[in-house]
């Protein structure tokens, strides 16, 4: 394992598309960590987190939420296999898993070779035919789609639905393999500048091949080579296998309870799913087949769903969880240091936001978008949620980088966000001229600081004429894609580090477009392909004042951090991403006096 010198440009982020690093739908960078003497394996660590498990599958626009996605760090799913982020947002690779490197730069070629060990929890052995499935998935290869402004199909065939976007790695070809099916080359016609985030581990292709009616993984990767590129001017008739192959990865991890069919818990990870009761707690176990380089000195890690922060902090104080990351607030800060743990803060690269529905009736008028726009209370929600925490915490201005990030403040000046630096109500309703719209608003309502906002963006608005309607549930992540709202308030978590967040959330086939925008689609796709630092600023900035000259929606603020670690446990160590306490999960170890 070695790191690798690149580092995060910028930050924004719900989870990722299948291998790249993307965002993450969400429940002063300063490190600390817990330290100790002892490395002890074996014992259980008890992590509270705010969301319950909804999909095995992270990288799918409904499965895209913060627990999946952590679930999917510890099984191998999404964020590890051949490399991981750090808590500098490094990129490290895991050379013990399998190396990868580039090439040649003309064209970009990089080749991923696994470990002749590396085995999934079922015992098979993990091959090229994985990593093939891993690049269809990531790719879009196959697709034949052509979207409408909704981003539904109108002609062609989309096979796999992900969370990010295909930008970049729909330049490569089909996969050369080699080395004993233990290896891939990847080819790109076009540069691109995440290709050091590809991580082409997804889901187990024998069982993906079972699930499609065939006998193996190998005849998936034949039936994959015997396949066209997709080409939305000619559309092919969709082939009946690959659909029933997307078709299970795209909705075949979707749980509601323990699944029967253990196929799904299959894994490549150091983790597995062995056990899970909705609404209380999820279990993994230690996969006895794992050999790569993060192997863990636990034994087990449970999640326990605590969406209350101070029931989080008394679950901590009582011994029930180890490990806490509450949505942070004065008194969440207040009652854990009232105990004896250990506290880490930080900023989190992660923001909170007000997004519109283009496909809203309601928000088709841009001067509707405007008013309501004008009523936000930011300053006011800012100073009641975070202030609290971080006095010197400010009103984010920019759709696309954060305030400690180096281009924030060159682009705020350019961007138009200062129209809505201050509630205007008497410019809203000059813009209405006697309308009195209704918005309804989706947002969590297991979350405190997501009814404080809509709350207080009720109130305004109502002054202007406007009837903001409550479309608030607790199953907000898996109603987000369907766009059955106006507006909605939720938080993106990034990975810090890599570009492909922008194609994500600001092009038209986005796996994050969920506000169905289509303003800034060719900027975004071609963020993907700018190598040269300052271009790709200068797109960044067009994209960052496009989104507030169409009314896209605002940003809020940045989220503080804070992790509360008792004393049993060693190893913990701040981190900012989406992540959160889980990054570096094998380095944690339970004190042999308190397994």
């Amino acid at each position: 394992m070695h790191i690798k010198g690149r580092k995060a440009r910028y930050t924004v982020s719900a989870v990722a598309l299948a291998g790249v690093a993307a965002l993450a739908l969400s429940a002063c960078t300063t490190s600390g960590s817990t330290s100790g003497s002892t490395a002890a394996t074996g014992g259980t660590v008890t992590v509270a987190v705010v969301n319950d498990l909804t999909s095995l599958n992270s990288q799918t626009p409904q499965g895209n939420l913060d627990t999946n996605g952590q679930v999917g760090y510890l099984n191998g799913s999404y964020g590890t296999g051949f490399q991981y982020i750090d808590n500098n947002f490094k990129i490290v690779h895991d050379d013990k898993f399998g190396k990868y490197e580039k090439t040649s730069d003309d064209p970009l070629t990089v080749k991923y070779t696994l470990n002749k060990n590396d085995k999934w929890s079922d015992g098979q052995p993990i091959t090229a035919d994985d990593l093939v499935l891993g690049w269809a998935i990531a790719s879009g290869y196959y697709d034949s789609a052509t979207l409408d402004d909704e981003g539904k199909v109108t002609s062609g065939t989309q096979y796999f639905s992900i969370a990010g976007s295909t930008a970049g790695v729909d330049a490569t070809a089909f996969p050369t393999v080699g080395d004993d099916n233990t290896s891939i080359t990847l080819k790109y016609s076009t540069p691109y500048v995440d290709w050091e985030l590809v991580n082409p581990i997804a889901q187990p292709a024998h069982i993906v091949a079972k699930k499609a009616g065939l006998s193996s993984a190998a005849d998936l990767t034949k039936l994959l080579k015997g396949l066209p590129k997709g080409d939305k001017s000619s559309p092919a008739a969709p082939d009946a296998t690959l659909k029933k192959a997307a078709d299970f990865v795209n909705t075949g991890y979707d749980i509601t309870a323990f699944p029967t069919d253990k196929d799904l818990l299959v894994s490549s990870g150091p983790f597995y799913v062995s056990a899970w009761t909705p609404g209380q707690s999820i279990t993994m176990s230690k996969n006895k087949y794992y050999d790569g380089g993060l192997k863990p000195n636990v034994d087990k890690i449970v999640f326990r769903i605590i969406p209350d922060a101070n029931a989080q902090v008394t679950a901590l104080q009582n011994g029930e969880v180890d490990i806490i990351n509450p949505q942070a607030s004065a008194d969440t800060l207040t009652a854990l240091k009232a105990t004896s743990a250990k506290v880490l803060t930080g900023d989190q690269v992660s923001y909170d936001h007000l997004d519109l529905n283009f496909g809203s009736t309601v928000f088709q008028d841009p001067k509707v978008r405007e008013a309501f726009l004008k009523t936000i209370p930011r300053q006011q929600i800012l100073d009641s949620i975070v202030t609290p925490v971080n006095p010197k915490a400010e009103v984010l201005n920019s759709q696309i980088w954060l305030p400690s990030q180096d281009d924030y403040a060159a682009s705020v000046k350019q961007n138009g966000s200062d129209k809505y630096n201050k509630v205007d109500i008497e410019g809203a309703k000059a813009l209405l001229a006697g309308a009195t719209p209704s918005v309804r608003i989706l947002y969590n309502t297991n979350n405190p600081n997501r009814v404080d906002e809509f709350q207080a963006i009720q109130a305004s608005a109502a002054k202007a004429g406007i009837k903001v309607e409550d479309a608030g549930s607790p199953d907000w992540s898996t109603l987000l894609p369907g766009g059955n709202y106006d507006a909605s308030l939720f938080g993106w978590i990034s990975p810090g580090a890599g570009t492909t967040q922008i194609p994500q959330l600001f092009s038209s086939a986005g796996g994050g477009n969920y506000n169905r925008y289509q303003g800034t689609n060719d900027l975004a796709i071609k963020t993907q392909t700018t190598l040269d630092t300052d271009e790709l600023v200068k797109l960044e900035q067009q994209i960052d004042k496009q989104t507030f000259a169409d009314g896209y929606g605002l940003p809020l603020f940045q989220l503080p951090g804070v992790f509360g670690v008792n004393a049993r446990v060693d190893g913990v160590k701040y981190m900012g991403n989406q992540n959160g306490p889980f990054w570096n999960f094998w380095e944690w170890s339970v004190k042999s006096s308190s397994k």
